[in-house]
């Protein structure tokens, strides 16, 4: 230590600042770099307001033409450092380029990161054929999937028939009260606003025509029959389709699928049978909720619309409305959230191991489980034309 008290040690950012020099040598001009290129060392230049100064040097000595950029003498380099070499030599690698090993990697990230993406080949009736055939092959490997995945659940539930005591009764339950019990809110509130708003719309041309009395039959055939069960699956295909799908690739992520496989624990038992039934259950209750949600909404605007008593309404909905349309809308329950579980499922099962394919593989999950809401309600529309009307 120095005798000298005004002697004062420079601070470790200091002695350690990047900096860079140019020499000169038989094959050219050299660049050196030496010091710390880290965001911590950095941040300290950038307060100095030296940082500046030297990306400017960095941005200045890139136009040189012949120069070599030796970089062995740094003694630590992060993604920030390497990117400071990276913008001033344009977004490229200079030709005459010296590096430590283990740097190496910064710069080949940065090189697949900020690759130019390759242009779209040009339209033709080759890549047309070819496009056609690839979503074809994917779709015939999505509908393959979904036969297993059927398939596999048919087996379950006649094991879990033949030994009901050893079933999942807890995943089941829980389950049933995620997708059921949880949505009630969600369904109630948006239910109740259909209904005053199809009531509102019908009041207005009934009224022209002096038939307001049928606006009991218009709303009991038009909830119940129809948009109770299509409004409560296409909920639950966005609320509770999206967690499950989610569920099972956090799993897959996790490794906690493949640790499962390990143990000898079938998936489909476990975790894909216990959610097919727990919406085939729920969903039926969750369409009487939304139902008598619906009509009291569709009560409530025509007493105020069309000043018909909410008694009036009770006493007319059973003779306008008969009691197949109920059914037919309970059935369509159990098809709806058997549906919309395999779908759940099947795309949860197939996302790969990272964020990006879980994300994509949630968005699909969705739109297809509506798709194949509206694809169902369409086919019992026309198989059951006859029933109830």
């Amino acid at each position: 230590m120095s005798n000298n008290p005004l002697s004062v040690a420079a601070p470790p950012e200091t002695r350690h600042a990047p900096k860079i020099e140019t020499v000169s040598s038989e094959s050219g001009r050299i660049l050196k770099a030496a010091g710390r290129w880290n965001v911590h060392t950095m941040s300290h230049d950038l307060a100095r307001g030296d940082l500046r100064a030297l990306r400017k040097a960095l941005a200045d000595h890139a136009s040189t033409p012949g120069l070599t950029w030796d970089l062995t003498g740094i003694d630590t380099m992060d993604h920030v450092g390497a990117l400071m070499f990276w913008r001033a030599c344009g977004g490229k690698r200079p030709e005459r380029f010296r590096l430590r090993a283990e740097h190496q990697a910064f710069f080949d990230n940065l090189a697949k990161s900020e690759a130019p993406p390759a242009p779209d080949p040009p339209l033709t009736l080759r890549t047309l054929f070819e496009a056609i055939g690839v979503r074809s092959y994917m779709f015939a490997d999505h509908l393959s999937g979904f036969v297993r995945l059927l398939g596999q659940i048919v087996l379950d539930v006649g094991r879990f028939a033949r030994a009901p005591l050893a079933g999942p009764w807890r995943e089941i339950s829980a389950n049933t009260f995620r997708s059921g019990a949880q949505a009630l809110g969600i369904t109630a509130l948006v239910g109740f606003l259909i209904g005053i708003v199809l009531s509102y719309l019908s009041a207005r041309q009934l009224k022209q025509f002096g038939a307001d009395v049928f606006i009991v039959d218009l709303l009991g055939v038009a909830i119940i029959r129809e948009l109770g069960p299509v409004l409560a699956a296409i909920l639950v295909a966005g609320r509770s389709g999206s967690a499950m799908t989610a569920a099972l690739g956090v799993m897959r992520v996790t490794e906690e699928l493949d640790a499962l496989t390990v143990m000898g624990i079938p998936h489909g038992f476990r975790l894909i049978m216990p959610k097919v039934l727990a919406l085939a259950i729920a969903m039926p209750l969750l369409i009487l909720w939304t139902d008598a949600v619906s009509l009291f909404g569709g009560m409530v605007a025509a007493k105020i619309q069309l000043d018909l008593s909410i008694s009036f309404f009770f006493n007319s909905l059973p003779g306008a409305v008969k009691i197949a349309n109920l059914w037919l809308g309970l059935g369509k329950g159990v098809v709806f959230g058997i549906l919309i579980a395999l779908v759940s499922c099947h795309f949860g099962l197939r996302i790969e191991p990272n964020t990006e394919s879980l994300g994509q593989g949630t968005t699909s999950s969705v739109v297809t489980s509506i798709t194949v809401v509206i694809i169902a309600d369409a086919i019992f529309a026309v198989v059951f034309s006859n029933v109830g009307i």
